[in-house]
């Protein structure tokens, strides 16, 4: 579209598609031409929301982002060069470092097994990132105030008067009857806090984090020191029968997707799904494995 604005009709279709909205799809159209504002952009963008709905990955191969013939997919180098990339501004070089000797360690492990392989280091690569690059509150500051954000404003709208921005800080935010942090709206000011906020990121997950003892982060962490444990685990036990399930049972952080409560939420079917290739690849479940250790 050509048009970060346009994400807001794609979601409406996308929505439509799956029988979310209680409206034809005649009475989308007209009330998009009835309220003026770029029609035809709008019209296209809900079509393209529908067909996202109906078959993700032809879009995507329109769209340029799925991998073809003519594209190669990333090998596993590139594929952890460039999230150590992000891990170091995430945090520093000694973080991406600690992504890097964790990828390389299963790594290793698959070529002994297999030579040429590497399906399973692509799916820790990928998970392992996921886990350690969690949008907290350090990160939201610096997506905010590294200068892309005002650049991408600048290149949407070309001016404007005022921010406002809808959060939902853990420390401040007010709670409904379900528990879940409500948004807050916050003006302009919170640029710069922002930028101070980033600026203190070297105090991620230290005594001195103020965000580090809230439930969400340490349920996060804890997700990480699981998963990690599981890669030790994975690396001393790989064989050629248990291969492919290991690489799905890698990969199965991929499911925990958005923030907050409705992370969490989401958390429930990937961890059921984790203890079923857990069983699968050792023939027991979870807890009948924590008892034989005991």
């Amino acid at each position: 579209m050509g048009d970060g604005i346009a994400t807001n009709m794609f979601m409406v279709g996308y929505a439509w598609q799956h029988g979310g909205l209680p409206l034809s799809r005649d009475a989308i159209h007209k009330a998009i031409r009835l309220n003026g504002v770029a029609p035809k952009m709008n019209i296209t963008a809900f079509e393209w929301g529908r067909r996202t709905a109906h078959d993700p990955a032809s879009v995507e191969l329109a769209a340029g982002i799925r991998q073809t013939p003519d594209m190669p997919a990333d090998d596993l180098e590139t594929l952890v060069s460039r999230r150590a990339d992000y891990l170091t501004a995430y945090q520093d070089a000694a973080y991406a470092e600690r992504y890097r000797a964790k990828v390389e360690v299963v790594a290793d492990a698959e070529r002994r097994l297999a030579p040429g392989g590497s399906g399973l280091a692509e799916a820790v690569a990928k998970s392992l990132f996921k886990l350690m690059a969690i949008k907290d509150e350090f990160e939201v500051a610096r997506l905010y105030s590294d200068g892309a954000f005002e650049k991408q404003l600048a290149e949407t709208f070309g001016r404007w008067e005022k921010l406002e921005f809808h959060m939902a800080p853990p420390l401040l935010a007010r709670r409904d009857e379900k528990g879940h942090l409500i948004k807050q709206r916050f003006g302009p000011w919170m640029m710069r806090a922002f930028k101070l906020l980033a600026a203190m990121k070297g105090l991620r997950g230290s005594w001195l984090d103020p965000f580090s003892r809230t439930a969400e982060r340490q349920w996060e962490r804890q997700l990480l020191a699981d998963y990690e444990e599981l890669l030790s685990t994975l690396c001393g036990t790989l064989s050629a029968d248990n291969h492919a399930v290991a690489a799905e049972l890698a990969a199965y952080p991929d499911k925990i997707r958005g923030f907050g409560h409705v992370r969490q939420a989401q958390a429930g079917p990937a961890l059921a799904e984790r203890d079923r290739l857990l069983e699968a690849y050792f023939g027991s479940t979870p807890a009948e494995l924590a008892e034989a250790a005991e």
